[in-house]
């Protein structure tokens, strides 16, 4: 049964509850003004089925179309560049890499006090306002691209603002956390960030069609601002009216301070460094990997319009990092790392070994290999975090039970710092990438060393988190 308080006039934030939070044994939920619910425990199959799933499911879906716009507006700028030359704008290499990696350094810094949003404000209260945020950098690029004598620095502070896109996954994966159960959270959060990670995809889709469609010689560069405004104020008015605040997930700064004190922590941040901090990276600096290596492919006609292939890297990403998850929720998070981090290295490689021959499919087909790797990855790596967690707090079987409420605030601190921390990869795979081509004139040296952190990872797992699966809990 569920108790659902008179509807009143919405109020833009409702403080949680102090004791009707508390769970009852017939794992009633009670609803209040402003979407808050109380008594929610998705480790209650009883209250899971009878109305937990449906609700969980709803915010998922807002939360991964949020989610997604926070990814495009991240990622326009990386494929944008590209695109400036045509435009009028006279930047030089290194230039351009700032404008690519930028976005990916705000982005992952914000990652930080986002985590500590959803506490504070409720789930879809923050997700209101993180996505009607993003108004500001798709407006602000609109802008700044449509004159060509807009200065660099002016450029570069557009380029951050659209962190705040990056800065959304934190927020969002920690608050969807509270909505699963441990069993269910791998393939919820996988499917929550791969929906995310798409919008990276989809940007370097849409835009080079949307800018040189009916643009004759020329592109309308703005658009690639414009367009994305409308879908924005669908996600801030969706969150508005379909998702939930839970008076659980509240502020635990006690536990968010014993977070970056536990040492595992950072073991996992480093580990997701090479995961998502490769697909964002190699994501952002992919159009640009193409155009330098081989211009004839960087873009193709389609009617009226071009089309950029650079999108397949970020879509084969996205799509295989729920499977990651699956896959850790199966077979434990530490293996599906360790073969992720194996392939990647060999995709490395066969890029360095392929690259001489100058052929763009065999180019194509190995970074494709590395993207579906690091997506798989994302998914198994943050998996990962829950059940170390829940581990660490002497819960019997971590790999399916999130322990008590103190565990799960812990865990979602622990997600966000993760992902934050992660997300610096995307600022540091083009800065090296950047300094490769700069210092030694190609781009295969820094694979070089990103093929190298590859192996260290793969090791750091198998010590750290394999082993303690051979004892019966599963990482």
């Amino acid at each position: 049964m569920t108790t659902t308080a008179p509807r009143t006039t919405e109020p833009t934030a409702e403080p949680p509850a102090t004791a009707t939070d508390v769970v009852d044994a017939s794992g009633t939920l009670h609803h209040r003004p402003g979407r808050w619910i109380d008594g929610w425990n998705p480790e209650n199959p009883q209250q899971w089925q009878r109305e937990g799933k449906a609700i969980a499911t709803r915010n998922l879906r807002w939360s991964i179309f949020a989610e997604f716009l926070g990814f495009v507006i991240w990622q326009l700028w990386s494929i944008v560049v590209v695109s400036l030359p045509a435009a009028g704008f006279t930047f030089d290499t290194g230039q351009i890499f700032w404008l690519i990696s930028i976005p990916s350094l705000v982005g992952a810094t914000l990652r930080f006090p986002y985590t500590f949003m959803v506490p504070k404000f409720g789930g879809r209260n923050w997700t209101i306002i993180s996505a009607s945020l993003l108004l500001i950098p798709a407006v602000g690029l609109a802008l700044a691209v449509s004159n060509p004598g807009t200065p660099f620095g002016v450029m570069l502070l557009i380029a951050a603002l659209a962190g705040l896109g990056g800065g959304n996954f934190a927020s969002s994966m920690a608050n969807i956390t509270y909505f699963y159960p441990q069993s269910k959270k791998g393939w919820a959060l996988g499917l929550n960030a791969a929906g995310g990670n798409l919008g990276a995809s989809v940007a370097q889709l849409v835009v080079p069609i949307v800018i040189t469609l009916g643009a004759a010689a020329t592109v309308n560069l703005p658009l690639a601002g414009w367009i994305w405004i409308p879908f924005i104020l669908v996600a801030a008015i969706g969150a508005s009216r379909r998702m939930n605040n839970l008076s659980n997930a509240k502020a635990d700064f006690a536990a968010s301070l014993a977070v970056v004190r536990e040492p595992h922590l950072w073991i996992l941040a480093f580990l997701y460094i090479g995961t998502f901090g490769s697909f964002i990276g190699f994501s952002a600096v992919f159009p640009k990997l193409i155009a330098d290596q081989f211009p004839d492919f960087s873009t193709f006609a389609v009617g009226a319009a071009t089309l950029s292939l650079a999108f397949l890297g970020s879509l084969v990403g996205s799509l295989s990092r729920p499977f990651g998850g699956r896959l850790a929720d199966r077979f434990g998070g530490a293996i599906v790392t360790m073969g992720a981090f194996f392939v990647m290295g060999v995709g490395a490689l066969c890029v360095i070994w392929t690259l001489p021959l100058g052929n763009f499919w065999v180019f194509l087909g190995c970074f494709l290999v590395l993207f579906a790797a690091s997506g798989a990855g994302n998914g198994s790596t943050y998996r990962m975090i829950p059940t170390v967690f829940a581990l660490r707090s002497g819960v019997a079987d971590a790999h399916r039970n999130s322990g008590d409420v103190n565990t799960q605030r812990k865990t979602a601190a622990a997600l966000g710092v993760v992902s934050g921390i992660g997300a610096y990869g995307g600022f540091i795979i083009p800065q090296l990438l950047g300094l490769s081509k700069t210092s030694f004139g190609d781009y295969t040296t820094a694979l070089g060393w990103f093929v190298m952190a590859y192996a260290a990872m793969l090791t750091v797992t198998g010590i750290f988190y394999l082993r303690r699966g051979r004892s019966g809990q599963r990482v």
